[in-house]
């Protein structure tokens, strides 16, 4: 097995070089984590043009599932370029996308026929479904959650509520977006040990949005994160999603489960949804979905697609190539990595969770499968978050050769392919414990 191995200074003089390159022409919006420049990459391992290797427990955010570089994945696109690299899917027909239709509606749960549309991006695809929502429906509304990141094109971004800074600038939002507390009441939005008024969310919608905000015949549709993402990583109460269901067909709203970060496999199942009991009307893909090439999904059930011919389209979604790498994900995904997803993230789990004895300033573990995070804050009684704190630790990661992505108010998610061993599972959470360590010494 390979081991982190890093020089320091970082960044190194040759990824010093192409981040003062990119400084000259990338767009100043994209926020990165921290200087790291990839050169190649190989199954968690990533290495920088300066020689250094780094565990990789980010993914690309949960999109290399199949890990860097997976030799089937790679065989797929590249026998597919050699055939066909790209057609309009929206003018012409070709066998990648319906076999790829075809397989999603075999794996996607819920009863009954299914349809798909297959566009580029999580954003797209959430964009996607809450244009076929109220197409469907004839309703304008929708629910969306506190904490909830959907993308960043403008129907997607005004279904998000996890960084003001994401909107700052681009107000007014599509109309008739209500967001709500996730999993929780109000009360305890920020209390993530989640007490028992936990259950107070779903009537919460009912008994005040629905009677005094926003009429539910004028809702489409309810836009749920099975686990929430961006907004730090959070797992609710097991019945929750159930409890949400049945409010959404109380009142005939659709409910589309945003799954572009926990699907393909990363939560220990194929789809984050299934571990709570409930299938969806309409279901968005991305990220995992062809292991790190641009592709993204809306599978809705066949009654509910029936928007008018040319009512949307995109001109690379569906690429012939993207399509012929997600067939060999999903086949990778389900001889295997599904399994490995719930048994490495059940050991990564219980590492971390070792840490809270030690530390504290680890105020929560949570997760399912290899979608794991840790709270970091200043006070375990109060939770107070401890923002500067989790920023040091993911530093100290970096320079001790373990790469982590932040999340949520003072959350580190830890994410990495679903290939990851044993022996690195142990290696992480050694790095981490040392950071910890020197971090709150």
């Amino acid at each position: 097995m390979p081991k982190p191995k890093v020089t320091l200074p970082l960044p190194g003089p040759k990824a010093a070089q192409w981040i003062a390159r990119d400084k000259e022409v990338m767009s100043p919006s994209l926020p990165r984590e921290y200087p790291l420049v990839l050169a190649k990459a190989s199954g968690v391992w990533v290495h920088d043009p300066d020689g250094n290797i780094f565990l990789d427990f980010t993914s690309g955010i949960a999109v290399c599932n199949t890990g860097y570089c997976h030799p089937e994945v790679v065989a797929a696109a590249q026998d597919q370029m050699a055939r066909l690299i790209h057609t309009c899917g929206a003018d012409f027909y070709h066998s990648p996308m319906i076999e790829l239709a075809e397989e999603l509606v075999r794996i996607v749960p819920g009863e009954g026929p299914k349809r798909v549309f297959l566009a580029n991006s999580g954003a797209e695809a959430v964009e996607a479904g809450f244009k076929l929502a109220r197409n469907h429906t004839g309703c304008s509304g929708a629910v969306a959650f506190l904490g909830a990141f959907h993308g960043r094109t403008m129907g997607a971004l005004s279904l998000t509520a996890s960084k003001a800074v994401q909107k700052k600038g681009f107000v007014p939002m599509v109309p008739g977006v209500i967001h709500v507390p996730y999993g929780h009441c109000y009360r305890c939005a920020y209390n993530l040990t989640y007490p028992k008024c936990d259950l107070a969310c779903v009537s919460y919608i009912e008994e005040v949005i629905f009677d005094s905000v926003l009429p539910p015949e004028e809702v489409a549709v309810i836009v749920v994160e099975p686990i929430q993402g961006e907004g730090g990583y959070i797992v609710p109460p097991p019945d929750y999603h159930q409890r949400l269901k049945a409010l959404a067909g109380k009142y005939d709203i659709l409910y589309l489960a945003d799954e572009v970060q926990s699907g393909m496999g990363r939560t220990g199942k194929m789809f984050a949804l299934e571990h709570f009991g409930t299938t969806p009307d309409l279901m968005a893909l991305a990220k995992g979905i062809a292991s790190g090439l641009p592709l993204s999904a809306l599978v809705a059930r066949t009654e509910i697609m029936d928007w008018d011919r040319g009512a949307h389209g995109s001109t690379y979604g569906g690429n012939p190539v993207s399509c012929a790498a997600a067939l060999a994900t999903i086949k990778v995904l389900e001889n295997g990595l599904v399994d490995n997803a719930a048994q490495r993230g059940g050991e990564l789990a219980a590492g971390l969770k070792e840490f809270q004895g030690r530390f504290e300033a680890l105020g929560d573990v949570r997760g399912l499968g290899l979608m794991q995070a840790v709270e970091l804050v200043k006070d375990r009684q109060t939770k107070e978050p401890d923002r500067e704190l989790r920023n040091r630790v993911i530093e100290g990661c970096f320079r001790k050769g373990l790469l982590l992505l932040s999340c949520g108010r003072s959350t580190i998610r830890f994410c990495p392919p679903l290939v990851v061993s044993e022996e690195e599972i142990q290696t992480c959470c050694t790095i981490f414990g040392e950071v910890l360590q020197e971090s709150t010494a």
